[in-house]
């Protein structure tokens, strides 16, 4: 097979695993890649998973990555405060959330960085399109809830370390969504935390 053959089929998938290798062409010879590899035709992200190296790399390719290569996945935390403005800079680890045991993967891409949640608490995202690419990312409300529960902010200085941009927060988050969202989380812990959170806001 040449590796036209192989890119006419896979342009519109831009990052693909084996098994979708195989699902198109069955039988398919995996030294292929290591030759396409070392050509620089594609490149590895992690094990099992490639990419085809004439794609842009940019904000939404990465997330689609992430939702990708450790599945069942969203992206959240400040990778989602990143994406919906809250934060004044891009962040270089994309986090996420998974139903799969907590994992990180240092790639050529990126660093990919996934937090455990249990079943019951993976819910709270949509699908976004953006530069052609599709992803799953936390909505902003439930973004909040999983850095508030995760990151264990217990103090002020720690929420004034994130450098919210409280103003976009008020304008852009629904509390009766979050607080529905909260109740589902059954954690008194991350009650404190959120009510530190909004006097914090409505100080």
């Amino acid at each position: 097979m040449s590796y036209l053959e192989f890119k006419s089929m896979f342009s519109r998938i831009p990052m693909f695993s084996i098994q979708d290798i195989e699902k198109i062409f069955p039988g398919f010879d995996n030294r292929r890649l290591v030759e396409w590899q070392k050509k620089g035709y594609i490149a590895k992200i992690r094990r099992g998973y490639y990419y085809l190296t004439d794609q842009p790399i940019n904000e939404a390719f990465l997330f689609k990555a992430a939702n990708k290569i450790y599945s069942p996945s969203y992206v959240s935390l400040e990778s989602a405060f990143s994406f919906y403005n809250l934060i004044p800079e891009a962040t270089f680890v994309i986090r996420a959330v998974s139903t799969q045991n907590t994992a990180h993967f240092d790639t050529p891409l990126s660093q990919f960085d996934y937090k455990h949640v249990k079943p019951s608490l993976f819910f709270g995202y949509v699908i976004e399109t953006e530069n052609n690419y599709t992803f799953k990312i936390a909505e902003l409300e439930k973004a909040l809830l999983d850095f508030i529960y995760f990151k264990k902010i217990d103090d002020l200085d720690k929420l004034d370390g994130l450098r919210l941009n409280i103003q976009m927060l008020e304008e852009g988050i629904n509390w009766n969504k979050l607080e529905a969202y909260q109740l589902r989380f059954q954690s008194k812990t991350l009650d404190k935390r959120m009510r530190m959170l909004k006097s914090h806001i409505y100080a």
